[in-house]
């Protein structure tokens, strides 16, 4: 019971953090808006029929039914036709009637003596201010995030205490990793080590961290080392002689090396068979950026491979694949890991605060590049609109042209629906595959 409890915990935690995001993302867009002088009419958290609404002066502020995102509705987002014209009448073409629905509904929301409050009416780098805001409260919250975990917390790094003791000696490419009582005992197991013993020194080496007794141990197999540890409080003496074995190469990012044609590339090496126990180091604040880069290329490179990401999941969700730990997932499946995080028994407490953190830490950098993809309805959309005016009048002024009139991104309303079909469609698989074969970060 208390398990499902955490679980529910870990669900309402990510559930609470992400409509504080969405509703910090609309205030990024809210507050730059109202500082130009753009008429704003609604700041709602979610979608669907209004749960609660409060007037406050010109804006209407509320929260709707479906928490799955946010807007602020500002007053001619879309031109006319042309500078002050009427809106013309609509064709009976489908997408021609999407686009003069978006031009009738922009000049409807436009009262008597408001036009120069329209959000058209702005000079173009105030219009991509006030849309960048919302992204860039996103990456503010995630920097602020990531700054708490890494600086306040700190990352899981190897220790020089041990974790674990292997009981026999096994090589790495050996298709059985269970030991049998016919298996040689492992060197560190037959001296008597255990876990929780702190390493002090390896053969009069002291050591500071577990590579450098990892280095020592790999270059001795069949010399007999002296290793001190402390146990208890009290300095204990061991002669442990490493064993030679097969042990697979790995970079520097801990990943097995491969050679030209796939395969793990193998050494023989020294072996004790122990492994370290983590602890969380904190970091600088140099750290904090360098870490954000990272997470927003990763985010960056799965947008670039989605459609491919999105085949493999559909795989999974209606085949026997499985699915990729890294892949993309849904708000259903962001609750499921928090709430993983925090029924787990094993994990200290302060472990999973920071687990959490970095969970939010990562839903909004991941915001923050998905907003920037340069389609409407997404922010990026708006700004891309933003930009090809600034280019046009740049050159109309350069060869001396007249100055063109606003982009009519109402044209773009077909182009919208269909990334409305899309973005909606590759939520309602992800939610699928998140129910019937979720990720399991515990595996």
């Amino acid at each position: 019971m208390e398990t499902v409890l955490l679980f529910i915990l870990g669900v309402v935690v990510v559930i609470v953090g992400l409509a504080l995001s969405i509703g910090l993302h609309e205030i990024g867009h809210l507050v730059p808006a109202k500082a130009f002088g753009v008429k704003v009419t609604q700041y709602m958290i979610g979608f669907g029929p209004t749960v609660w609404s409060r007037r406050k002066g010109e804006t209407e502020y509320g929260l709707k039914a479906i928490p799955l995102g946010g807007y602020i509705s500002m007053i001619g987002m879309f031109p006319p036709v042309k500078a002050g014209g009427a809106a013309r009448t609509a064709g009976t073409g489908f997408f021609n009637t999407l686009v003069q629905d978006a031009r009738s509904s922009s000049a409807e929301s436009i009262g008597e003596g408001e036009d120069a409050r329209a959000f058209y009416r702005l000079p173009v780098f105030k219009r991509i201010i006030i849309m960048l805001g919302g992204p860039t409260m996103n990456l503010l919250i995630g920097i602020i995030l990531f700054a708490i975990v890494l600086m306040g917390f700190g990352t899981a790094q190897p220790s020089t205490t041990v974790g674990s003791v292997s009981e026999c000696v096994l090589p790495a490419t050996s298709a059985r990793q269970t030991c049998d009582a016919s298996d040689e005992q492992a060197p560190g197991a037959a001296a008597g080590l255990k876990p929780g013993d702190r390493i002090v020194s390896v053969d009069g080496t002291p050591i500071q961290t577990w590579e450098q007794s990892t280095a020592i141990i790999r270059e001795s197999p069949g010399t007999p080392l002296e290793f001190v540890v402390e146990r208890d409080g009290e300095d204990v003496n061991l002669a442990i002689t490493p064993k030679l074995t097969e042990r697979y190469v790995v970079d520097e990012a801990g990943a097995i090396t491969e050679d030209a044609s796939g395969k793990p590339v193998t050494r023989e090496v020294g072996f004790v068979g122990i492994g370290p126990a983590s602890e969380l180091v904190q970091q600088p604040a140099a750290a904090v950026l360098p870490a954000v880069g990272d997470n927003i290329v990763r985010v960056g490179q799965m947008i670039l491979n989605l459609p491919q990401r999105l085949v493999e999941v559909a795989n999974a969700a209606f085949g026997p694949g499985e699915r990729d730990p890294n892949g993309p997932i849904s708000v259903v499946g962001v609750g499921r890991v928090a709430g993983e995080i925090t029924s787990i028994d094993s994990v200290p407490v302060a472990s999973k605060v920071a687990s959490l953190l970095g969970l939010l830490g990562s839903v909004n950098i991941a915001l923050f590049v998905f907003n920037l993809i340069p389609l409407l309805p997404l922010d990026g959309g708006h700004v891309a609109g933003a930009l090809w005016e600034g280019i046009r009048r740049f050159f109309a002024k350069l060869f001396k042209r007249p100055v063109p009139g606003p982009v009519d991104t109402a044209k773009l309303m077909p182009l919208t629906f269909a990334v409305v079909i899309v973005l909606g469609g590759m939520s309602l698989l992800l939610i699928y595959a998140d129910i019937v074969k979720p990720i399991s970060i515990f595996g």
